[in-house]
This record gives structure tokens, C-alpha cells and sequence, in this order.
């Protein structure tokens, strides 16, 4: 059996957004349950994410520290980047966060893994990419803004970082899933038959 997971959508017989922010929204469907009955969903209206999990030739994670407000807690993630503009490109906007946050390169990309990040309780769909074949940037720096004038960027071994997320030290969702999926890979048919950079993304249709 072909477990894969499918596109399906219930009845919705009413919809409020009683809060719209910067970048997301909050929005209550009346969604019409199996049995006939209606039920309210709340959930965060997300324009989605990209992340990179940036792999150097010394099989080490670029990662960056940085200070996240609601769980009030200093995280080791990897880069990562809202899609701002509908219909981005998620590749291009990978390279983006890949040299604004770390002013790194990259000369091959592939799609690592598709998440949702919390899908009872938002839409919002994150790409994994993994980059290799890194190099310094050219040009100047990004100007850094808000939480990430305090950011640290170190690399780290990929066996630290899979020791680090099975203790419980790590936590942030993209640095656990891309590092394990990371491993995953490797252990299956290898990094080289990952999906191509620009594979379809059902959950968040972009034009190559």
C-alpha cells in the first residue's frame, strides 16, 4: 500500500478573519463535519516558508542562533524565510535567505523535504532545500534588522546535530526535520535522487 497523503476540502458554510497582521492572519471557518453538524475551526493563515539546510564539504550544517519571541527561547535553526510575494519562486527565495542570513552560496540545490508546520492549527507549508557546494558571497553584507542583529552563525557537524535534536536540545521544526531527513537520505537511495530545486509544490504552486 501507497501511503501519500491527499488533497481534500470539507464544506465551508461561513468564514471570518477577526485578525489580519504584517505577514499573517487569523481566520475562523464553520466547517461541516462527517455527521452533518458544523464546527468552527480557528487556525493562522500562512503565505508560507522556505528553509535551507546548507551542507559544506567538511559535513557540516551552517546554522544560526537567533532570539524567538513567542516561546521565549534563543534557537539554533537553519535559514529560513517567508514567501512574501505569492507565487515566489521557492528556490529563488531559498538563495535569498541562504545569502541575506548566512552571505553564503550555493552551487547545488535540491528539495530535501514539504512540511506543514502545524497543520491543525495553521496552512502554513514549509520547503526544505538542501544546498551544497557552498562559498562566500559576493558583495556586501545584508543589513540585518530586529532579531537578527543579534544573530550567531556557526557550522556544526551533522552527528552533533542529530545527537542534539534526539536529547532534546534542539528544537526549531526545520533544523530537526531537515537534519534527520538529512540522514534519512543517505541512508536510503543518497542525496544525488532527491527531487530536482524545482519540483512541484502542490501546497504552494509557483512559476519556475
Amino acid at each position: 500500500m501507497t501511503f501519500k497523503d491527499t488533497p481534500e476540502e470539507w464544506e465551508v458554510r461561513g468564514s471570518r478573519t477577526p485578525f489580519t497582521g504584517a505577514k499573517t492572519s487569523m481566520r475562523t471557518d464553520e466547517v461541516v463535519m462527517p455527521d452533518g453538524s458544523v464546527s468552527a475551526r480557528d487556525y493562522q493563515v500562512h503565505p508560507g516558508s522556505v528553509a535551507v539546510l546548507a551542507l559544506d564539504g567538511q559535513d557540516r550544517v551552517l546554522v544560526i542562533r537567533q532570539y524567538r519571541h513567542p516561546v521565549r527561547q534563543r534557537l539554533w535553526e537553519i535559514p529560513a524565510g517567508l514567501l512574501d510575494v505569492p507565487g515566489e519562486n521557492p528556490l529563488h527565495a531559498a538563495q535569498r535567505e541562504l545569502y541575506e542570513e548566512a552571505h553564503v552560496k550555493a552551487e547545488d540545490w535540491r528539495v530535501l523535504t514539504d512540511v506543514y508546520t502545524t497543520p491543525g492549527g495553521c496552512d502554513e507549508a514549509v520547503r526544505i532545500f538542501l544546498a551544497r557546494e557552498l562559498s562566500e558571497a559576493e558583495g556586501e553584507r545584508f543589513a540585518a534588522e530586529h532579531e537578527e542583529t543579534d544573530m550567531e552563525l556557526d557550522r556544526v557537524p551533522v552527528g552533533d546535530l542529530v545527537r542534539g535534536v534526539l536529547a532534546g536540545e534542539l528544537h526549531n521544526n526545520c533544523l530537526v526535520v531537515g537534519v534527520l531527513a538529512l540522514v534519512a537520505a543517505r541512508q536510503g537511495e543518497g542525496l544525488d535522487a532527491l527531487r530536482p530545486a524545482l519540483a512541484p509544490w502542490p501546497a504552494r504552486p509557483f512559476a519556475s
